[in-house]
């Protein structure tokens, strides 16, 4: 970068030429300064990390004036303004922060982002997050179709960046689809198609993300699919895999929250991912201090330095089966996936178990099998191969439901009645089976 901070995408594929897993917090202060002490904070943990400005809720819909009033009146927000500060105080916040060891994504969760692109492209901030459907979908009911105009803008704005010397780089959400519940190959699905989408305007440097799931060996075989994807799709750009720790809710127990994130770093140093999002042992309760995020960032870079790396080749699997006939389905509705997203989503091609939005069909359902995997209930319209099919279409009621919501929170605080040495892992039933 021409001001000797470090590219985002150039730390993280830097630390993973040298075997490290970049970890990083979800972190946002509405006070400058305890923003800039939350970020240092992360940069002298004892990990490799890189930073976070998470911006608030207000920000994230556009509703600027409502930001302007609680900074009037002193009032806390739940998250970084970046648009209402200016840069002048963003520009305070990261002077000797950000440097060319240490880069800050934003991270904002918004289908109505230009604002945000354009304080971004102000502040010299070369990585954020989000895409058109993943931020569009989950969070509120701005039509599928607006969003995706509004992120083709946003793509095009920030491309721009390269005429400066920076390298923009973007996340999709889209392995993060409603935190749980989507079995994975919708989600890899989803995540190639909008890395696709941010290639097809500008963006040469992409990080596709991934949440775990209820299965680590689901988890396992679904990362190398992504991988494989990756390497099929988009080898003529810069890519890398990112790993969310789970999204959905989290064990109440610290020991259940931090045996639950140990198995995500392993996952991700097992297959080869480039960098985590961590969770706290606050996570179930309250929003986490600086000192928790701190501690989850050095728990799991000890897990993953611990475990070897064992990219194991899933050949075609059923997760990268049903992704991929996803995807070519998808691709083969329009040659811009600016157009074939919305197709797929008015015929049902994509279509999001359990989301409420109005340009979600609504037709599809999973469940969690006795074996911890997510699977398919109902498939509704998706294009899947007959393989996906588990029978006939089931119908999941509100008790399968709500004991899946809460799935792993119960696996991870149930303490087995054997105690068992530290590391093993604990056998535990579907709580949807109890009686």
């Amino acid at each position: 970068m021409t001001d000797g901070t470090a590219g985002f995408a150039e730390t993280v594929n830097t630390a993973a030429r040298q075997g490290r897993l970049v970890v990083q917090p979800r972190m946002g202060f509405s006070s400058p300064r305890a923003m800039r002490t939350g970020l240092l904070a992360t940069k002298r943990a004892d990990a490799t990390t890189v930073g976070t400005l998470t911006l608030d809720s207000y920000t994230r819909v556009g509703d600027l004036a409502s930001v302007e009033r609680a900074l009037a009146a002193g009032l806390g927000l739940n998250g970084y303004p970046i648009v209402n500060y200016g840069p002048e105080v963003t520009r305070w916040l990261l002077a000797g922060v950000r440097d060319h060891t240490f880069p800050v994504q934003v991270r904002h969760g918004s289908a109505v982002p230009l604002d945000i692109f354009r304080a971004l492209a102000r502040n010299g901030i070369d990585a954020t997050e989000g895409g058109p459907v993943s931020y569009c979908l989950p969070y509120g009911r701005t039509p599928l179709a607006d969003s995706i105009r509004n992120w083709s803008a946003c793509c095009e704005l920030f491309a721009t960046l390269a005429d400066t010397g920076l390298r923009p780089h973007l996340e999709t959400f889209g392995g993060c689809m409603m935190g749980q519940l989507c079995p994975p190959s919708h989600l890899i699905a989803i995540s190639v198609l909008e890395a696709l989408f941010f290639r097809e305007h500008g963006i040469t440097s992409v990080s596709l993300s991934y949440a775990q799931q209820t299965s680590p060996e689901q988890d396992r075989e679904s990362v190398a699919a992504l991988r494989r994807l990756c390497a099929e799709l988009l080898g003529d750009i810069d890519w890398h895999v990112v790993i969310y720790a789970y999204m959905g809710l989290f064990p109440r127990t610290p020991g259940g929250a931090r045996r639950l994130l140990a198995q995500a770093a392993a996952l991700a140093a097992a297959t080869g991912a480039e960098r985590l999002i961590v969770k706290t042992t606050a996570e179930a309760r309250r929003i986490p201090t600086v000192e928790e995020n701190v501690a989850a960032l050095e728990t799991a870079a000890t897990i993953a330095a611990d475990t070897p790396r064992q990219p194991a080749d899933h050949g075609d699997s059923e997760t990268y089966t049903e992704a991929r006939a996803i995807i070519d389905a998808v691709r083969d509705l329009a040659p811009r996936m600016a157009d074939a997203l919305l197709r797929a989503f008015k015929r049902g091609v994509l279509d999001i178990p359990y989301c409420l939005h109005p340009d979600n069909r609504g037709q599809t359902s999973s469940f969690i099998d006795d074996a911890g995997r997510l699977r398919w209930a109902d498939t509704g319209a998706l294009p899947l191969p007959a393989s996906a099919a588990t029978g006939p279409a089931r119908t999941v009621g509100s008790t399968e439901f709500l004991s899946a919501l809460s799935y792993m929170q119960w696996k991870f605080d149930t303490e087995p009645l054997d105690p068992e040495p530290p590391g093993r892992e604990h056998a535990v039933t579907n709580p949807g089976n109890r009686e």
